[in-house]
């Protein structure tokens, strides 16, 4: 088949760059020419909470990117839309992840629309974890001009139904492995390289830093004397998306500043395997979530993860058998880390994360998208 997934991709970075140079590469493995169509501009500057949204890694040789998508200039929408109709694809991928692109993307498909093309909404997030009043009407232009949507946990599913007024075709399918960022290192080399002690026990909080994601709720965890007697550190690899000064004073509060360790630049893709090699668990204390790309590292690195009952995390996390699912209390977060080490629960995890892990291949995941409209 000839694919376009149109979404974010190189020069910028992140996760979903990452998710959508993943997912064509695994179109091209299975013989299918496939290409990306991404941004001019992603957001204005105003709009963009990090830093930079441009990656330091070398140009991928193996991909077809273009970048043609200007994100707010409508005159623009319309060309590319008619670029992709020229190009006759049988599928448009449109990787979804914000209202604010839904514009952009339902009128994209409108123009690229052609009786032998079917366009396929992946949607990571129907709705944002910190909604506005704009997020109530906007995705319904994006989920109008799709002929049917692929998401990564039973709740996006509800919210894509919720602007769905045809019933149109959906699948579910679990976010896949992140299998793209190297293999996992020695705890001695990880630490070499992270200039952190080889003999302490490191719990990782690894991402972006938002009210929703919980790191506050970590921190009060942490507080619990009996991590501080287990000596367990917290290594936090996030680039802050707020205002850092609640973190800080909160740190500052509790006493913890020698036992956080803040990198709070974006990490690089080459040095994501040192943090997850130097971890012992990972943890993702979500006020709310959908799926998450966090989670598939740490089941890469067969890492054991801590995760809150929110959203699709309980889905793909089974509670005692490859970490814990907690309500998100402190003390729960607390008295998880403390059974972790106290009852030397790795090596029950490990077997059963390496079994688990098997479930989420990419080739599932390009099946399912192809089920959605071709009958083999």
């Amino acid at each position: 088949m000839k694919i376009i997934i149109v979404g974010t991709a190189y020069p910028y970075r992140g996760g979903l760059a990452s998710f959508n140079e993943r997912l064509a590469r695994e179109y091209a493995s299975e013989g299918h020419e496939v290409e990306i169509i991404t941004f001019t501009l992603q957001y204005p500057n105003f709009l963009f909470p990090g830093k930079s949204q441009f990656s330091s890694e070398k140009t991928p040789k193996d991909l077809k990117i273009q970048r043609r998508i200007s994100s707010i200039n409508p005159l623009n929408w319309i060309k590319v839309g008619k670029e992709i109709k020229k190009k006759a694809p049988d599928l448009v991928i449109f990787c979804y992840w914000t209202s604010f692109i839904a514009p952009c993307f339902a009128t994209i498909a409108q123009y690229a629309r052609s009786p032998q093309t079917k366009m396929v909404g992946l949607v990571h997030n129907m709705i944002p974890h910190e909604p506005t009043p704009l997020d109530k009407w906007l995705p319904q232009y994006f989920v109008k001009n799709m002929d049917g949507f692929l998401a990564m946990a039973n709740s996006v599913v509800e919210d894509i139904q919720h602007f769905d007024k045809k019933n149109k075709p959906k699948i579910v399918v679990p976010h896949p492995v992140y299998d793209h960022y190297g293999k996992i290192v020695s705890k001695s080399e990880a630490a070499l390289k992270l200039g952190l002690p080889e003999n302490k026990r490191y719990v990782l909080f690894f991402g972006f830093i938002r009210h929703y994601k919980g790191l506050d709720l970590l921190l009060e965890a942490f507080a619990d004397k009996r991590l501080k007697d287990m000596e367990v550190q917290l290594v936090v690899a996030c680039e802050f998306y707020e205002n850092p000064e609640p973190y800080l004073k909160q740190i500052a509060h509790l006493g913890l500043g020698n036992r956080v360790e803040l990198r709070t630049n974006f990490i690089p893709e080459s040095e994501v395997k040192y943090y997850f090699s130097i971890a012992d668990l990972v943890a993702q204390p979500y006020r709310s979530a959908t799926q998450s790309g966090v989670s598939q590292i740490a089941y890469h690195f067969e890492k054991p993860m801590l995760v809150t009952n929110v959203g699709g995390l309980a889905e793909i996390i089974p509670n005692g058998k490859v970490g814990y699912v907690v309500n998100g209390q402190p003390k729960e977060i607390a008295d998880a880390i403390v059974d972790f080490y106290q009852n030397h629960r790795e090596e029950t995890f490990l077997p059963n994360i390496k079994t688990e892990k098997q479930k989420y291949g990419w080739d599932k995941m390009t099946a399912a998208i192809n089920s959605l409209f071709f009958k083999h």
